[in-house]
């Protein structure tokens, strides 16, 4: 357009967050030969001049890595949705797990190590090293934590709803429960004293179902539900790039709810990053089931019970915590899918 024109165009972009939606600034000035001559910072307010009767010298733009530009896109987030309502201090489940170190850090980043807590909830299935890891982060964070164990009340919950249970039988239904004792808690701390409670799920989990409906679903905001599982991994390696932040075995272990004994995510998901490929072509890129089969991502069982698990936790996803829009579209706002749909292309499988 300015070489069509000959003119000057000034882009002005709003910055901060506003509910999922994150402006991102940028500014820009462009010379009639297309050529940027002045540019606004990203991600913080800025002002910026330019003296158009003077000879246009063009500016080099800086390049930052997709890893960069969702950290400070999500710190700013974080932070314009704690000051737009008055409030400065947020609470967060320490699991010893990936999503919670990296949720830990970018909360700290947005506001402050003394306006973070971070709460550790062992239960009986936790590892020593998930304690142990959780323990350190909190302490590389430099942020306040208590630890609440929950043996003592998930077994009131049990022996009080199924008191015929037998003890060496834990379903999905014992595993909710423990989620849920922990989502109390949060809950609980944050009406006693004034804090926001941050949800740690990502993306991958939360189209495909993978969390627990008033568990650790709960919370006011979840600034990573729109970053595929594969995408926290590289966050997590960019935070530790100047100083460790996440200890490593954090990093390196195949990640588990601890839900029950020797638990892996991957007994119930496919790897991540598979998961993560097939979420992106049927959600973002709108493809048919038939077409990312065809696409060889994975085996035709494997791709439609993604989609199926998809399809069906729509009323899962409806009542979640806010998610910044990290995407081209999101499982929040962009999709506008319906909670009941047919579903049969699901089951044909052969």
């Amino acid at each position: 357009m300015p070489k069509k024109t000959g003119s000057y165009i000034i882009y002005c972009n709003s910055v901060g967050g506003n509910d999922e939606l994150i402006f991102d600034g940028n500014s820009l000035i462009l010379g009639p030969k297309g050529n940027v001559i002045a540019k606004a910072a990203a991600f913080k307010e800025d002002l910026i001049m330019a003296d158009i009767k003077k000879p246009e010298e063009t500016k080099d733009i800086e390049q930052i890595s997709r890893e960069e530009e969702n950290i400070q896109a999500l710190i700013l987030g974080i932070r314009d949705y704690f000051h737009k309502q008055g409030l400065k201090k947020g609470v967060l489940g320490m699991s010893g797990g990936i999503d919670s170190a990296v949720v830990g850090c970018l909360a700290v980043k947005a506001l402050g190590k003394e306006n973070v807590c971070g709460i550790m909830m062992p239960s009986k299935y936790t590892s020593k090293q998930s304690a142990n890891d959780a323990k350190e982060l909190c302490k590389n964070l430099g942020i306040n934590s208590l630890t609440i164990p929950i043996n003592a009340i998930h077994k009131l919950y049990i022996e009080n709803i199924f008191p015929e249970k037998k003890e060496d039988f834990i379903d999905t239904t014992e595993q909710n429960i423990q989620a849920r004792i922990r989502g109390n808690i949060l809950m609980a701390l944050a009406n006693k004293n004034n804090w926001l409670v941050l949800a740690t799920g990502n993306k991958s989990e939360s189209a495909v179902g993978y969390c627990t409906l008033y568990g650790d679903s709960v919370g006011a905001l979840a600034p990573i539900g729109d970053i595929f599982k594969t995408d926290v991994y590289k966050i997590a390696a960019f935070l530790n790039k100047d100083n460790i932040l996440i200890p490593q075995a954090i990093i390196d272990k195949a990640p588990s709810a601890e839900l029950k004994p020797n638990q892996k995510d991957q007994d119930d998901l496919p790897l991540y990053e598979v998961l993560d490929k097939i979420i992106r072509a049927y959600i973002e890129d709108e493809d048919t089931p038939q077409n990312i089969v065809n696409s060889g991502i994975s085996d035709k069982k494997t791709v439609f019970s993604v989609i199926k698990k998809i399809d069906a936790n729509e009323f899962k996803r409806k009542q979640f915590p806010l998610s910044f829009k990290m995407s081209k579209k999101s499982l929040g706002c962009s999709r506008n899918m319906p909670i009941v749909k047919d579903m049969s292309f699901a089951f044909k499988t052969k």
